[in-house]
């Protein structure tokens, strides 16, 4: 369970970024709908993704999760964006109590799992072209993991059941729309 928390993790960092680049305008004192697709960190403990954002903004950058102080914190629960043309901070406060909520599916006979998570996240505290950003936007992250098996012992083959072993693999993708404006 710990490589899906981990993954969940990664998740969240992804969904953080993602949101955190959709609120990001392409001219400043614009706003509108927007599209965000972000593609998480690929470390189990990274904090950084890479996302991009399309609609009434388009801009690309990076997200790092972090505390409410801008200091990256793979649990945190906000995420610091830097765009190109300023940044800005997310609140994934919910999204991250709806993940650490969530039972994912699991597929004992192959060691597969999956599990999508849905919720509405803030935007604030931005800078450079993104001074004056609000608005929500809602993001679902999707994670797929394959786990490993036990390699020895009476029940190997089976899924390995401990939180300390990491997944053999991982997928995760994070999509979200929403508005945005500028004061």
């Amino acid at each position: 369970m710990d490589n899906v928390v981990r993954a969940r993790g990664l998740l969240v960092v992804a969904l953080g970024v993602a949101l955190a680049v959709g609120a990001t305008p392409a001219l400043a004192g614009t706003g509108g709908t927007i599209r965000i697709f972000a593609v998480p960190p690929t470390s189990p403990t990274g904090v950084t993704g890479s996302v991009v954002v399309t609609g009434a903004i388009g801009d690309y950058g990076t997200g790092t999760t972090a505390n409410a102080n801008g200091t990256p914190d793979p649990n945190g629960n906000y995420v610091k964006v830097a765009l190109h043309k300023g940044g800005f901070f997310v609140n994934i406060t919910t999204l991250n109590k709806r993940e650490n909520a969530i039972t994912p599916s699991f597929n004992a006979v192959d060691c597969s799992g999956s599990f999508s998570v849905t919720a509405p996240a803030s935007l604030g505290d931005g800078t450079g072209a993104y001074k004056g950003i609000s608005g929500t936007v809602t993001l679902t992250v999707n994670v797929a993991f394959i786990g490993p098996t036990l390699t020895s012992g009476p029940h190997k083959g089976q899924c390995n059941p401990s939180h300390n072993v990491a997944p053999l693999s991982t997928f995760s993708a994070v999509i979200g729309s929403g508005t945005v404006s500028f004061t």
